[in-house]
């Protein structure tokens, strides 16, 4: 592949720019020779200032999304896509998020510029858990986990009920909610027509793959072991 194309197609910058960083050496082979913009070359073998390129597509991240931020674009205010290296927001193909985590919500959150991997892990035929830790307002009534097992569970302005969720009881205000579906504000929903309050809300785990030691706002590539792991038991 041409170097300029590939850089920018990356999202390191304009072919113009990665014409400067090659007559400034910044653009070199493994054995540390400075290419020319126009070069033919293997992805693997480049290094930008020292340092591997990103993959070329598909790509996969994982990133711990803090309290405070969007998953969004477009909206005002702190975004997730400010916490990632903002050459991923003009890599080609586009990094989208794979559904989304409202702003109060902490947790594991996924990206992919592969259109056909982010369907697979959205669609519903997938069957992919995602694991839920809850701060309730109230006292937790007891029924909590009978009534979100049965399937027959009715959200205002919905008119199917919710399939079958898990639910596990860690404390008087305090649970664990399994979901394989992904409704608009479904947890939050879900307490609320049990007339409680959701005032903390954490995704720890989608399908096999967790959080584990990723501190809020970091971030890394999902590896091909990863993968595996997300689909594990779906």
């Amino acid at each position: 592949m041409r170097l300029d194309r590939l850089i920018a197609n990356l999202g390191y910058g304009s072919r113009r720019e990665v014409q400067t960083w090659c007559r400034q050496g910044y653009i070199t082979d493994r054995a540390g020779q400075a290419l020319r913009h126009d070069a033919s070359v293997e992805p693997a073998e480049v290094l930008f200032d020292g340092e591997e390129l990103d993959p070329i597509a598909p790509l996969g991240l994982m990133l711990h999304k803090p309290v405070g931020y969007t998953c969004s674009n477009k909206d005002i205010g702190r975004l997730v896509n400010e916490l990632l290296p903002e050459r991923f927001r003009h890599r080609t193909p586009t990094m989208s998020s794979v559904g989304r985590l409202d702003r109060e919500t902490s947790g594991l959150l996924l990206f992919t510029d592969d259109g056909a991997l982010l369907h697979r892990i959205i669609s519903p035929r997938s069957r992919i858990a995602k694991v839920y830790e809850v701060e309730l307002a109230d006292p937790l009534r007891g029924d909590e986990g009978e009534v979100f097992a049965s399937g027959t569970l009715m959200l205002e302005g919905e008119d199917t009920p919710l399939a079958p969720a898990g639910f596990e009881a860690l404390g008087e205000r305090r649970a664990r909610l399994v979901l394989h579906e992904g409704r608009y504000h479904q947890v939050r929903r879900m307490f609320g027509a049990m007339g409680n309050r959701v005032v903390a809300l954490h995704r720890s785990h989608v399908g096999g793959l967790e959080l584990g030691d990723l501190a809020a706002g970091q971030w890394r590539r999902l590896s091909s072991e990863d993968l595996l792991q997300l689909f594990a038991g779906a």
